[in-house]
């Protein structure tokens, strides 16, 4: 199993069962591609993020907990981010952590849901540019992410489904960036529109029909 607990906010330190309880979720059998180490990957970019120059105005602890937190729910029912949000609010509430940085953990995780944070809003970037990073990865990495993210979405038609997927990728790839802070720009940037572009290209291909008799 993935080790994440090198991640954990030492503010919690003393609170290990809510890092258990995140950890068997994510670590669902049913899931495919949001799972314990998608959390993982997140939590590293996050970490390699604020360790860049010009980070020093992000509340570490905030954007943290929230990629721990964000996406704690997914299934197929939807809204899968607000329910993320409403359980990172619970599960807060129950310890010591104050308020204010409870509201912004929720905040945090419900930007996950478009990925189009304000242009000042840098904590909110740098959350949003770790979970999109998958687009960068090397070519298997990433073709076992769109795998992954296909077989979790198997109740849904193959025609529906890559109509679906190829809107969010050009609604990514349209915009001038797909990442907001200039060393996810640098990092990932060039290497995510190729990785995109090329899935495209396969999502738009003209479909063979089924063979009836088949």
């Amino acid at each position: 199993m993935t080790d994440v607990r090198r991640h954990w906010p030492a503010l919690l330190a003393d609170h290990t069962a809510i890092r258990g309880r995140l950890v068997r979720a994510y670590d669902d059998p049913s899931r495919s591609y949001h799972d314990l180490r998608h959390l993982a990957e997140v939590l590293d970019r996050v970490e390699l993020l604020l360790g860049e120059d010009g980070m020093d105005a992000v509340d570490r602890d905030a954007v943290v907990l929230a990629a721990w937190f964000h996406d704690v729910v997914y299934d197929r029912h939807g809204d899968n981010e607000e329910r993320s949000a409403v359980l990172a609010e619970r599960e807060l509430a129950t310890v010591d952590v104050p308020p204010l940085l409870v509201e912004e953990v929720a905040r945090l995780v419900r930007l996950t849901a478009g990925h189009r944070p304000d242009d000042v809003d840098l904590a909110g970037h740098v959350l949003c540019d770790a979970d999109l990073a998958i687009l960068a990865a090397d070519r298997e990495r990433y073709d076992e992410y769109v795998r992954g993210v296909r077989e979790e979405y198997a109740h849904v038609d193959d025609a529906h489904f890559r109509s679906g997927r190829a809107g969010v990728l050009r609604a990514l790839t349209d915009a001038p960036w797909i990442f907001g802070t200039a060393p996810a720009r640098t990092r990932w940037e060039e290497a995510a529109r190729a990785n995109v572009a090329r899935e495209l290209a396969s999502l738009e291909e003209p479909q063979q029909p089924e063979d009836p008799a088949s």
